[in-house]
């Protein structure tokens, strides 16, 4: 993994790991080792589905440094970052996702004047996101715990709620 400006001494982790971090331990060290099960899951094809559904209007995926991928961007007084999600179960996961596209943004790429917005179109709700140093200091401290977990063995899988729809289930529990 690369360092990113701003953050010496840490990795470059991608966005989906951020999410993963809130979400489950487990589900962050098998992804991070390439143990991808996303694409076979229903629930994935169906967020899937909704993104390039919703929002038919905005180009989709802005992937940046194979690190970010913001669901679209637009450009007006500032920089709009959307993140599109099928439901805010998961919001914690979403919001600092959306945390670390902004520091990378502004941090890594130089820009200025963001803002960054989750959509639920389901929901018919879009909740807006700053960065902010409170935030940001949180963020640092994700981002070596990350490291610390994927450098070492797997977690134990914890049994919550959302094991049941994961795409990792039988890896955790069969």
């Amino acid at each position: 993994m690369s360092m990113i400006s701003g953050l010496e001494g840490n990795p470059a982790v991608r966005g989906l790991q951020i999410n993963y971090y809130f979400i489950c331990r487990t589900k962050l060290w098998f992804f991070s080792h390439n143990i991808q099960m996303e694409r076979e899951s229903e629930l994935v094809k169906l967020g899937r589905l909704l993104h390039e559904e919703s929002y038919s209007r905005e180009k989709k995926e802005l992937i940046i440094d194979d690190l970010i991928a913001a669901d679209f961007v637009k450009r007006k007084d500032c920089l709009e970052v959307h993140e599109v999600k099928k439901s805010n179960t998961m919001e914690e996961a979403h919001r600092f996702q959306l945390i670390y596209y902004l520091f990378y943004l502004k941090h890594v790429k130089g820009i200025e004047n963001l803002k960054g917005f989750i959509d639920y179109p389901a929901l018919k709700k879009r909740t807006e996101v700053s960065l902010n140093d409170e935030d940001v200091e949180e963020l640092k401290n994700v981002i070596k715990d990350i490291d610390g977990i994927i450098r070492g063995p797997p977690p134990a899988p914890q049994r919550k709620p959302i094991c049941r729809s994961c795409a990792y289930f039988e890896l955790c529990w069969i």
